[in-house]
């Protein structure tokens, strides 16, 4: 079959690890200070240690003969692909990031991106999340993405409100116990 039938991938598919969330269409990439040093940490590592250390191995490996059976070079090689495809997707994540302080926000009575909200389900278990950005979330730590459906519903809500929202086991209601911003 010629080349010209077949469907090559995207440079933006092959750059995103797996799993890693897609920015909704049209959308900016909100990011708390701590998720944009985070990342940009991990991106100067990637740089300035991991990948000369492996480019120096695979220098060495070329060096002894045959590649075909060498194991450090297809290895390092290999190392070297996931690294530079791990540099292209931090730098189109940094890049197009948009640093919200939420301890500049203005409007401190509403939910909105940063915001520390502790929040009581339906049996009166009381649980707080952050809202930031989508390269930062994770639940376990208490950080929900700005794009789950628990963070839409309470964007622009206030202490009290009682949100509905659509989670996995299905429709939930949860009241706003309270508002916070900081770090």
């Amino acid at each position: 079959m010629s080349k010209a039938f077949t469907k090559e991938p995207d440079q933006d598919e092959d750059d995103a690890p797996e799993g890693a969330p897609a920015l909704p269409p049209g959308t900016r990439n909100y990011m708390t200070p701590r998720g944009h040093r985070v990342l940009r940490e991990e991106f100067e590592h990637l740089v300035k240690t991991e990948r000369p250390q492996v480019v120096q191995v695979v220098s060495w490996a070329a060096g002894n003969g045959d590649r075909s059976e060498n194991g450090d070079y297809i290895y390092g090689k290999k190392r070297l692909r996931e690294i530079d495809r791990r540099i292209r997707f931090l730098t189109k994540r940094l890049d197009s990031a948009v640093v919200v302080d939420p301890t500049a926000q203005q409007n401190l009575e509403q939910v909105f991106f940063g915001a520390w909200v502790t929040l009581c389900d339906e049996q009166g278990k009381e649980v707080q999340y952050q809202i930031v950005g989508i390269d930062e979330a994770d639940a376990s730590a208490g950080w929900i993405s700005w794009v789950s459906p628990l963070a839409r519903a309470l964007m622009k809500a206030r202490e009290g409100d009682v949100v509905r929202f659509q989670s996995p086991a299905g429709w939930r209601e949860i009241e706003i116990v309270e508002i916070r911003y900081h770090q």
